[in-house]
């Protein structure tokens, strides 16, 4: 099975060893960061640092000069990626024979929503996610689009994974994160990440719901989840359970529609600005509601628009079965299993991982992480490799 590896350009820039060692991993493609959110990474073989440190989400290359003038921008980033640290990277990995994707994370963008705070989602109690922007607002769909398209398509590429193409709610990795005390279960997360932006109360209104009264019922609806009796069922019916049929119905409805929207928009505006034979493909939960990096979607649309889907398998690849039973031939179905072991992940078993996945359909795999594993971690991962 084609295999490709996650790298930060911070991984290879500084150590001239990085591109052979991912090389003789056993994979033919790296997916590099080219656009990314704020992080703490380890570089654990790097000769020069242990701990990277992004400040603020970034792109790793110096944007282009139509951004001047505009409110919506992306952030160079800082001295962890100085100038072009993707170009640098991707210039020796490719010389080291792999085969260079971009990563381009979109909706996930904390200093965009701090610096401008009417772009993020607003929950209904009027709670706004700073990381979160609303994809709702036609100003911040035509950032990510722009975006999208600049990021995917850098010199010398092959194709692009775009990551948070779509919603983000209420869950997120953050800083020192106390949101856990309590159990909000999917139906609690889908109330908690409803938007109410103007644009979203608009989105609603058209759709014959009244904003406030849905905020209203929202808040309503979770008070019983705040005093710990979240609802027993699970997945959508849940969110039923809470809100109502025909209510729920209309704010999935309203959120699926902006999504498609965006995803199609995004993909067409790269296939404009990439040359011929470029693959798109997006990091994608086959359930629309959901949200997060790996952005909800409806399998039969998202293999309509773009060439594939990467989905995360670790733990199990029944995420995989959505897409398969949609028979598109030729589309990329790429089973994502984290090898880091401190972070959850199972290099030891990575062989019978991507047989099961294979078994379901995938197509290719990917790796998460080469940057962040350890020296065991990548010894087992070339192992398994080497046998498949």
């Amino acid at each position: 099975m084609r295999t490709s590896a996650f790298v930060y350009p911070w991984d290879v820039v500084g150590d001239p060893a990085a591109p052979a060692r991912i090389a003789a991993l056993g994979v033919e493609q790296v997916t590099l960061a080219a656009a990314y959110h704020s992080t703490r990474a380890l570089t654990p073989r790097h000769p020069r640092h242990r701990v990277v440190t992004a400040e603020h989400a970034a792109v790793l290359y110096p944007p282009g000069g139509h951004w001047a003038g505009r409110t919506l921008r992306p952030y160079p980033a800082g001295d962890w990626a100085p100038g072009d640290a993707y170009g640098e990277a991707a210039a020796a990995l490719a010389e080291a024979g792999l085969d260079v994707h971009t990563w381009v994370v979109l909706a996930h963008n904390s200093r965009l929503g701090a610096e401008h705070p009417d772009i993020s989602v607003v929950n209904a109690y009027g709670d706004r996610y700073p990381w979160a922007p609303c994809i709702a607002r036609p100003a911040t769909r035509a950032y990510l689009v722009d975006l999208a398209a600049e990021a995917a398509v850098r010199p010398g590429a092959r194709g692009t994974e775009l990551e948070s193409l779509g919603w983000y709610g209420l869950a997120h990795l953050h800083a020192h994160d106390k949101t856990a005390g309590v159990a909000l279960g999917e139906a609690g997360q889908y109330l908690m990440s409803l938007c109410f932006c103007p644009a979203c109360r608009a989105g609603y209104g058209e759709r014959g719901l009244d904003p406030e009264e849905l905020a209203a019922a929202v808040r309503t609806a979770l008070e019983p989840v705040w005093q710990g009796a979240a609802p027993s069922d699970g997945g959508w019916a849940g969110v039923e359970k809470l809100l109502g049929e025909t209510t729920a119905a209309v704010t999935r409805a309203w959120r699926d529609d902006t999504a498609r929207m965006l995803q199609e928009a995004a993909v067409a505006a790269v296939r404009a600005a990439a040359p011929a034979g470029f693959q798109v493909l997006l990091h994608a939960d086959p359930v629309s509601y959901h949200c997060g990096a790996n952005a909800g979607v409806d399998p039969a649309h998202i293999l309509s628009v773009a060439d594939g889907v990467v989905v995360p398998c670790t733990g199990g690849a029944g995420l995989l079965t959505p897409f398969t039973e949609q028979n598109r031939p030729g589309a990329v179905l790429a089973a994502n299993l984290t090898i880091v072991s401190g972070m959850g992940g199972r290099p030891h078993t990575l062989a019978q991982d991507a047989d099961r996945a294979r078994a379901l359909g995938a197509t290719e795999l990917r790796l998460y992480h080469a940057g962040l594993a350890s020296d065991g971690d990548l010894a087992a991962v070339r192992s398994a490799l080497a046998g498949l």
